[in-house]
């Protein structure tokens, strides 16, 4: 585990709380910025995705007996089904029991389904937020995440029609387009026009600053993460940020000395070993 992660765990956390209650946090940060292939037009991704057919047939194949007959009856039930809102209590039902035998990916797609039905921006969150998670695990093959990526668009496409001033919604669509489908330069233009309408919304900050990191725009890295250091002394993710960006630099000793400061202000034992071996891999 790289130790930017374990600045992200608690984040990914709340970002969840806040989509059910509401509240103020940041994005979590998995970097994992798929690339197009050279000479492939913007907006046209050549992985072939996932369908959900194939999704569902595979995980019914591997579903206990029981939950197999358990699973027929609700789909019977849903057959019969053809108000709306007992549909998105059916499709809650599927979802159910698909989450509790481990077949997170669909229990995720009757989750959205069931939000699309209740029209709920709440909900839609919640449900794109789930596929975002699943489409950043380290063992997902590239049409799943492809899938899941597409998945969590729609919903938060579908929430923004609901509430287009949703901030929180508009950073996770540009961070859905930026890890999972390929279209970086498509979540980066959201995540500047976020911060020319709001100069000083940290999130979208943070987020550009990991991004110029990843990519080796050291210098402008540099800028706008000692821009939010200048105003938020103490955040973790932009002080680990900043020092890979003068690590990406050469300043070594400026990186370690982010570094140190960093782990005093995560203070957790598993993030400092991980700090320390990762400084002494380049010292």
């Amino acid at each position: 585990m790289r130790p930017a992660h374990y600045i992200t765990l608690a984040i990914a956390i709340a970002l969840i709380a806040f989509l059910y209650w509401g509240g103020n946090t940041i994005p979590p940060s998995k970097p994992v910025l798929s690339e197009r292939p050279t000479g492939m037009p913007p907006g046209s991704n050549p992985m072939k995705t996932a369908s959900f057919d194939s999704v569902l047939a595979a995980s019914k194949a591997a579903l206990p007996k029981e939950a197999s007959d358990e699973l027929n009856n609700i789909e019977k039930e849903l057959a019969a089904t053809h108000d709306s809102s007992r549909m998105a209590a059916v499709f809650l039902k599927l979802a159910h029991l698909w989450d509790v035998n481990k077949f997170q990916p669909v229990a995720a797609y009757y989750g959205a389904k069931a939000a699309k039905l209740e029209n709920s921006e709440k909900k839609l969150n919640f449900a794109g937020q789930f596929f975002l998670d699943l489409m950043r695990r380290d063992d997902v093959s590239p049409s799943m995440q492809l899938w899941e990526a597409n998945e969590a668009i729609e919903c938060f496409k579908r929430s923004l029609e609901i509430n287009p001033d949703n901030d929180t919604t508009k950073l996770l669509l540009a961070s859905t387009y930026i890890d999972g489908t390929g279209e970086t330069m498509q979540g980066v233009q959201m995540l500047l026009v976020l911060t020319r309408e709001k100069p000083d919304y940290l999130p979208a900050n943070l987020l550009l600053g990991r991004l110029a990191v990843k990519s080796g725009q050291f210098d402008k890295a540099i800028t706008r993460l000692e821009g939010i250091l200048k105003k938020y002394p103490d955040n973790s993710e932009a002080l680990y940020f900043l020092a890979e960006a003068y690590k990406g630099k050469g300043d070594k000793q400026k990186a370690i000395e982010l570094f140190e400061k960093c782990k005093k202000i995560v203070n957790k034992p598993e993030f400092t070993k991980e700090v320390d071996q990762y400084i002494n891999s380049f010292k």
